[in-house]
């Protein structure tokens, strides 16, 4: 599919993976709905799209609500005409180990309430916003696409139950979905990023972020632009279906 005229719904686009997937597509001519919590924190991310003489709107949508999803679908259907692709990338983290204790004492736990809120972010919203795109895409009769986010993660990862266990959903309901909606001309794909040096990232401590990168073959962290490129690619390759590609330089070997 070319993207150029295309309408993409991109979640958590106000910064990180999500505003530099904006601007790269913005670049080749997409129109653009931009998703996150308020509003106004995609200021940046929609003047950057703009600048590049995007079509660009920003919406104030919170992914794990199923009537807040549902009516800002509708809306850039309304805005748009139609929804051509889904960015799946809103996620958050809430790390801890499922048990820390020391000397035999417990000293904390892994509380419902995170594992809950990354659950319904990183999970239930990619199914929400996959079901609502998938949705008004075979309603008008248009072939389409979604690109999930999972992550390396998926695999599991010391201190992420919450984030792998939902990461690694995201990975099986992108084969599913693969499966069930291929009759209707809608693709579905995912990336798996490893390390990437997105702003919250890059704000660690020198030292740290060169012990991460260290422990990894290509020598560096992944960049923002370089999962871009990723989703670029699965755009526009027709045959590319059902598929969790890891950019992770060479981490998970």
């Amino acid at each position: 599919m070319n993207i150029g005229e295309t309408t993409i719904i991109i979640t958590g686009a106000a910064r990180g993976l999500g505003a530099a997937i904006a601007r790269t597509l913005a670049s080749r001519g997409a129109k653009l709905a931009l998703l996150d919590l308020a509003e106004d924190s995609l200021g940046g991310t929609l003047a950057a799209c703009q600048a590049l003489n995007a079509e660009a709107r920003a919406y104030a949508c919170n992914v794990a609500d199923k009537s807040a999803v549902a009516t800002t679908f509708a809306e850039v259907v309304s805005d748009f005409g139609a929804i051509d692709g889904l960015i799946n990338n809103a996620g958050i983290l809430r790390d801890g180990l499922l048990i820390k204790a020391k000397d035999g004492a417990i000293v904390s736990r892994l509380t419902l309430a995170d594992w809950q809120a990354v659950i319904d972010v990183n999970l239930t919203g990619v199914f929400l916003c996959g079901r609502e795109a998938a949705t008004h895409m075979i309603r008008l009769g248009r072939p389409g696409w979604i690109v999930n986010m999972s992550s390396i993660s998926r695999a599991g990862n010391f201190g992420q139950s919450n984030y792998s266990a939902a990461k690694a959903g995201v990975a099986a309901l992108t084969t599913v979905w693969a499966k069930e909606l291929a009759r209707h001309s809608i693709r579905v794909n995912a990336i798996a990023p490893g390390f990437v040096k997105t702003e919250m990232v890059a704000s660690m401590k020198p030292e740290a972020l060169e012990r991460m990168a260290a422990g990894i073959p290509a020598g560096r962290l992944c960049t923002p632009d370089e999962i871009a490129h990723a989703c670029v690619y699965l755009i526009e390759n027709d045959y590319m279906n059902g598929r969790v590609i890891d950019i992770d330089g060479g981490l998970r070997l």
